[in-house]
């Protein structure tokens, strides 16, 4: 499976859309060292934030993309509130408080220790590819 990436250009947007968002100015920091490998970004930010002793598994026996992958999955492809929220966002793809209100809302979905800057990346990556897109392409026994 070929790592998950945003291009330079979606970067590009992201960073002017979200200018003013102190966690995305973190995430596309992040992202931006990292060419835009979503797996490695995620990974350095909860290394930075979650000390060695409070981390609940290995990150070197699976990445933390992965493993968030399937809980994102399990917690918001049935969710009507974040499918509506995603969709009126790539409706206004420029609409900075539309995409920050998805953060948020994935935020307080989810049951993931996760920070709004790993929250931000989670949310570019699922409006790249589509929700629908994601939900199926992370079923269980699928790639």
């Amino acid at each position: 499976m070929d790592e998950p990436k945003l291009t330079p250009a979606e970067m590009q947007h992201a960073q002017q859309l979200l200018h003013d968002y102190a966690p995305a100015r973190e995430a596309m920091a992040v992202l931006e060292h990292h060419h835009g490998n979503v797996s490695t970004s995620v990974g350095e930010l909860w290394e930075r934030e979650v000390p060695p002793e409070q981390r609940s598994f290995d990150v070197s026996r699976e990445s933390l993309w992965s493993v968030m992958r399937r809980v994102l999955r399990d917690e918001v492809c049935g969710d009507e509130g974040f499918l509506a929220k995603v969709t009126a966002y790539t409706r206004q793809p420029e609409d900075a408080a539309l995409f920050t209100g998805v953060v948020i809302y994935l935020l307080e979905l989810t049951m993931l220790p996760i920070s709004p800057a790993i929250a931000t990346i989670a949310v570019l990556y699922i409006v790249k590819v589509g929700l629908r897109v994601f939900c199926e392409y992370t079923e269980p026994g699928e790639g």
